[in-house]
């Protein structure tokens, strides 16, 4: 049994359920409860604080954990990045009110700043020579400088409209955060080989992410330069059709790709282009 640490409530909570039902992997969710069993794959899952998990991993006390890479660089225990999962990515940010100016980061110098990553913002400190008054919160950072206990903030920013609303700004971006599995160092060899199927599975998800099968009818003697045009894992398929002439060609695309291209394979001669969202893909 593999015992899997992952936050218990929030955005990441969010994706991390939905990445274990991607998978196939099913959890009572109705039945919160600290820890509970999957019903069809030797994993447990452990709820806990996303500030605790890298200790847990770290300890022995869940064998792998989902967590945000700030989470991780923040805490740092004594864990494997597993993987990069690519999910719930933000930015560590330094905010200051929105009406100040700001000439560049030495404008820090002797500030005040409100964090809930302290060790993130003193690294980030002492390697631009700049001597910040770093006032430790748990919860709101956000409201600090506008109730007057700092000058400025170091936080998670997603979108930003949670600076905007409290009259901040956006100026030096630290870091970039995403999930990360993160794995204990001394795993036997029984929970490496569960570990092994789970990655293959998160695997055949991820890589499915933003692709798309994408079918079309062109000339035969169009073929080669419809074909030129489509990127694909290795090569599109030809198919002959039942009208002489005419084939069709299939081919997985990058989403972000596939307007890009769309134009291109239009004026090359393709014809009634389908495309269908891909739930997996097996390697």
């Amino acid at each position: 049994m593999l015992r899997i640490a992952v936050q218990s409530k929030g955005r990441l909570y969010e994706d991390t359920m939905n990445l274990l039902k991607e998978t196939g992997i099913k959890i009572n969710s109705a039945r919160r409860t600290l820890l509970v069993q999957s019903s069809n794959f030797p994993l447990e899952v452990l709820y806990l604080r996303d500030d605790d998990i890298p200790e847990c991993v770290a300890s022995g006390v869940a064998d792998i954990g989902i967590v945000g890479e700030n989470e991780f660089i923040e805490r740092g225990e004594d864990a494997d990045i597993v993987k990069r999962l690519g999910f719930s990515k933000c930015r560590i940010s330094l905010a200051i009110p929105e009406n100040v100016d700001y000439p560049g980061v030495q404008w820090f110098n002797g500030k005040k700043i409100a964090t809930s990553y302290p060790k993130i913002l003193k690294k980030f400190a002492d390697e631009n020579n700049i001597d910040i008054d770093i006032h430790v919160i748990q919860g709101s950072v956000e409201i600090a400088p506008g109730i007057g206990l700092s000058d400025g903030i170091f936080d998670i920013v997603s979108s930003g409209s949670t600076l905007v609303s409290n009259k901040l700004r956006e100026v030096e971006v630290v870091i970039k955060s995403e999930a990360l599995l993160i794995g204990n160092k001394e795993l036997t060899p029984e929970k490496h080989e569960i570990l092994e199927e789970f990655l293959f599975r998160i695997k055949s998800v991820l890589v499915a992410e933003d692709k798309k099968y994408v079918l079309m009818n062109a000339p035969t003697d169009k073929v080669d330069e419809i074909t030129s045009i489509l990127p694909g894992i290795k090569s599109p398929t030809v198919l002959p059709l039942a009208t002489d002439g005419w084939t069709s060609i299939h081919a997985v695309v990058d989403q972000k790709h596939f307007w890009e291209i769309v134009g291109q394979l239009k004026a090359a001669g393709a014809e009634g282009i389908l495309v269908l969202p891909i739930e997996k893909m097996i390697l």
